[in-house]
């Protein structure tokens, strides 16, 4: 057994602007001076949008699995999420994750609507080899940070920012592709493997 997800991998121009944007948010949170606070970022390199967590997955199902996925794939045209606006879960006031996403104003449009039919055949095509549902209505965003300690701290210190307040224009993330990654849990956090990528 391995531990899988499936995923859109980021174009590197859209990655270099988020390490650019993240430069900036770290030394606006300024949290690296206070020892109530602890933020873990997620390495650039590791930053994607999860379609479908599959958990442990059996290695006989990788191949018929790029099979299906790439059946359902084929049906669909490419969706283009423009990447401006920082967002947080559960709420501002005790951040857990710190994200980047769309526009509100995208999430009411076609490509939207789009995006939500695809992640929804994936789920279903996932389900018939017996993978769980998400449970909860798909929502696209791509995981800056996760705050281990003094979520009151960071929230206040976020809305002070400002840096919530405006779009930031991070890029686009072109969903052409998707990957069945191989996610490997180690001390310094979590180590992702490409296993196969089908469009």
């Amino acid at each position: 057994m391995i531990r899988t997800f499936l995923a859109v991998e980021l174009r590197d121009e859209l990655r270099n602007r988020i390490m650019l944007i993240r430069q900036d948010l770290r030394q606006r949170l300024g949290h690296e001076s206070s020892k109530d606070i602890r933020i873990n970022w997620v390495q650039p390199s590791s930053i994607h949008l999860t379609m479908q967590f599959l958990g442990d997955t059996d290695e006989r199902l990788i191949e018929p699995l790029r099979e299906a996925v790439e059946r359902e794939m084929t049906s669909h045209r490419a969706v283009h999420i423009p990447i401006e606006r920082l967002g947080v879960f559960p709420r501002l006031q005790q951040p857990r994750v710190l994200w980047a996403g769309p526009s509100e104003q995208w999430e009411q449009d076609d490509d939207a609507k789009r995006l939500t039919e695809l992640h929804r055949a994936v789920e279903n095509c996932c389900q018939a080899f017996g993978f769980a549902g998400e449970g909860r209505p798909f929502s696209p965003h791509l995981t800056l940070a996760r705050v281990k300690e003094g979520e009151r701290h960071v929230g206040q210190a976020l809305a002070k920012s400002g840096a919530m307040d405006h779009p930031i224009p991070f890029g686009v993330l072109a969903v052409e592709f998707l990957a069945l990654m191989k996610s490997e849990l180690r001390p310094g956090g979590p180590v992702y493997t490409k296993l196969w990528e089908v469009g």
